[in-house]
């Protein structure tokens, strides 16, 4: 391909992806093709020879696109939302277009300039601390791996990065029942172990108990263990619970314990002043994370990563081989230092792209908005008599489940509203997951998309409604 057929397809691309937003609710929301059955259509080898572009755009439409499930759709209420927009996409292909490798500041000076400038945005955005240093990590789960390995270190006074793990370390890491299983993963990867994961028990509102993770930590440090970290979450993945970050961050000052706080999702609530109650006692925390690529419009993969102590995290990751060695060592931010990838995409162009053509004001309309959908739904649960709310509706999740009169027992009541869901999205009219609350299947609608309004949470509702009316067990 010469820079002129490039240019022809490039044009016919850009129409496509218009085409695509512009026809998006015509998709099936979540694709219903069989395991297999995209892989049966593809060559077992790759071409010889080149193949045309006419070719390959039209197998994209008949293999390809029949297997997507439409993440940017209105109707996607699944899950937490991984939301585009029309300026992170112009960013994305620019960024690719540039292919810009920037692991450190010599390799592309703009790309690690804007990144700091947008983490400093963000802060002055949701209200952090503005002491911090910030960082664009691909993940939440990565960000969450880097804390809990930079409070190993601290720990061990670096210990472990230069002798390893011996095996006879006693570490402790702790997070609500609640909390999402990217900690767990963290805590094998890290050596720690699966078995040294303590899992606190939550309150009626599913948040972490603070009074228990004192006994813990307390019980844990009669026994020998060393509590290494404890993981807060603002907005659990099952049902947004807000963990009481201020009683938290106090048992953490108390014993010196890493406090790192997840708010993945929830964090761009916090561009709302009046959300803010959800980090009081953030300024005793070590680590934040949210990722601006859920709620706030910017295309996966964007985690936004801080830390109140920036000579904790360079000192966990830093390494420096003679062939990254340059004369601006010190003076600049040099981002390969700062987590686990030495190769790091221009990340910060979207962001910086999102929140300009957005601004702030409109970011924050968009998030309102989204909240008031969530509470319409809530209140049509609520004055319905066949459903009912399991857990408090904070953000802009609303978790509920179908329980009429004649359906008695947990697990009548998991099998019809397991077969409810599964009607539902097996419509290809909207999307929804389920979590399970005390045991309970629950059903969650995610209103959170970037193109989600009004009409859509009232047709979702209707069409709950109206199949629910429909699934019976036996």
């Amino acid at each position: 391909m010469d820079n002129a057929e490039f240019r022809v397809w490039a044009h016919r691309i850009a129409d496509r992806m218009a085409d695509y937003y512009e026809n998006i609710e015509e998709y099936p929301v979540k694709s219903n093709v069989k395991p297999g059955e995209i892989l049966s259509q593809l060559p077992a080898s790759p071409p010889a020879e080149s193949e045309d572009m006419t070719q390959i755009m039209r197998d994209f439409e008949s293999i390809i696109m029949p297997g997507i499930t439409h993440w940017q759709s209105p109707n996607f209420f699944a899950y937490f939302p991984a939301n585009g927009s029309y300026p992170s996409l112009l960013a994305e292909m620019l960024t690719a277009s540039l292919g810009t490798q920037c692991m450190v500041w010599e390799t592309s000076p703009a790309a690690a300039e804007l990144e700091e400038m947008m983490m400093n945005w963000l802060k002055t955005m949701t209200g952090l601390p503005s002491g911090w240093d910030g960082v664009i990590q691909d993940t939440a789960s990565t960000s969450t791996l880097a804390a809990i390995l930079c409070a190993r270190e601290k720990t061990t006074g670096y210990a472990v990065n230069d002798d390893g793990i011996s095996g006879t370390e006693t570490f402790r890491v702790y997070c609500s029942t609640e909390t999402h299983s990217s900690v767990e993963k963290a805590v094998k990867i890290a050596g720690i172990g699966r078995k040294n994961l303590v899992k606190i028990p939550t309150d009626a509102q599913y948040r972490m108990d603070a009074g228990k993770l004192r006994t813990a930590i307390a019980n844990d440090i009669a026994s020998g263990f060393k509590p290494v970290c404890v993981v807060a979450t603002l907005g659990t993945t099952g049902c947004t619970a807000v963990d009481p970050l201020k009683e938290i961050a106090a048992v953490c000052a108390e014993t010196g314990v890493w406090l790192h706080v997840d708010a993945a999702y929830a964090g761009t609530a916090l561009l709302l002043p009046e959300y803010r109650w959800m980090t009081e006692g953030i300024e005793q925390a070590d680590s934040f994370v949210f990722n601006p690529h859920k709620w706030m419009f910017t295309n996966f993969d964007c985690s936004a990563y801080f830390v109140k102590n920036k000579e904790a995290l360079l000192r966990t990751f830093e390494i420096l081989p003679e062939y990254l060695k340059t004369g601006n060592r010190g003076l600049v931010n040099d981002y390969r230092d700062w987590g686990i990838p030495l190769g790091r995409r221009f990340r910060a162009l979207k962001l910086w792209f999102v929140i300009r053509s957005y601004g702030v004001n409109q970011l924050q309309e968009k998030i309102r908005e989204h909240i008031r959908l969530a509470r319409w739904i809530e209140q049509q649960v609520m004055a319905h008599p066949d459903f009912e709310i399991m857990a408090p509706v904070p953000l802009s999740l609303v978790c509920f489940r179908y329980n009429p009169a004649h359906i008695t027992g947990t697990n009548a009541l998991n099998s019809i509203n397991e077969m409810l869901m599964t009607k539902l999205n097996a419509t290809g009219k909207i999307f929804l997951t389920h979590t399970k609350l005390n045991g309970k299947y629950t059903l969650r609608v995610s209103v959170a998309g970037t193109l989600t309004e009004q009409r859509h949470v009232e047709s979702a509702w209707e069409l709950i409604v109206e199949t629910a009316a429909s699934c019976t067990v036996g």
